[in-house]
């Protein structure tokens, strides 16, 4: 049974004592703080009953750590977990990382920290379009960028978008230009609906070379490019960009993902990192 292991902890917080907790001024606000911390439930009623169906418990312990912390209402917890943002954050961690997700949530401590596999991007509203443009794309995720940032995850901060740099007299354009506070660097993304191919990630990488070398200031963490596409194609990063480069190609999808499928396969890679 869910949150079976906090039966003692409901029994001896007891209603009196969350009332002297609360009620008394006079204890001070770091005995305050203290006393919420030992609460078992911060989260409203409606919360828990949606996390009382996630059976994994790493992945329910996940969605309430973040719910908690980034103060999800419950549409937007319905919302990650139907998108399996667990699952996709897993898998695109080692063994050690996933651990991390379930005991600390999702904390970007390293450029690998912040991708998802896939990013959805539902919102965006483009799924019945049997044909659309890279600029429509890029139009329908500005238009929601509250959602694409949460779907991006922690600590990101929009800067521009087709913002220009110019150089040995020709213009460049980046689709997207964010930060992440929490990693202190530059994020760039390239949105890409046609097959992914060698000319794009060199492009990428004289993107992050230039913010290395012209835009990044003392203290800041060198920057992260991300390649949007319909299709990734592993083999041809590993084939085309140095080794730890700080580019990756991840795929998006228009709709959410099938989580069962998603289980499977984090399942399948757990197993096999074990073995």
């Amino acid at each position: 049974m869910a949150y079976k292991d906090r039966e003692d902890e409901i029994i001896q917080s007891g209603i009196g004592q969350f009332e002297q907790a609360f009620g008394i001024v006079q204890s001070g606000i770091g005995q305050l703080e203290t006393a919420y911390k030992k609460i078992p439930f911060k989260l409203s009623w409606t919360h828990y009953q949606i996390l009382m169906r996630i059976e994994d418990k790493d992945e329910r312990d996940f969605y309430e750590k973040e719910a908690i912390r980034s103060n999800w209402n419950v549409s937007t917890l319905k919302r990650q977990f139907h998108s399996s943002l667990y699952e996709r954050l897993a898998l695109s961690r080692d063994k050690n990382d996933v651990m991390r997700l379930a005991n600390e949530g999702a904390v970007p401590q390293k450029p690998e920290d912040i991708l998802h596999t896939p990013y959805v991007l539902e919102f965006a509203g483009l799924e019945d379009k049997a044909a659309y443009h890279e600029s429509d794309l890029e139009s329908a995720v500005i238009g929601k960028m509250q959602k694409f940032l949460l779907e991006l995850g922690k600590g990101f901060l929009f800067e521009q978008r087709q913002k220009r740099f110019t150089f040995n007299d020709k213009n460049f354009y980046v689709d997207l230009v964010l930060y992440n506070r929490l990693l202190r660097c530059y994020v760039l993304i390239d949105f890409k609906i046609d097959e992914l191919t060698h000319q794009d990630l060199g492009q990428m990488q004289m993107y992050v070379n230039y913010y290395d070398r012209y835009e990044k200031i003392e203290g800041e963490n060198p920057t992260i490019g991300i390649l949007l596409c319909k299709q990734s194609d592993e083999a041809l990063v590993d084939l085309t960009l140095p080794e730890n480069a700080n580019i990756y190609a991840k795929e998006y999808k228009l709709y959410l993902p099938d989580k069962k499928l998603l289980q499977k396969k984090l399942k399948e890679w757990l197993d096999e990192e074990q073995n």
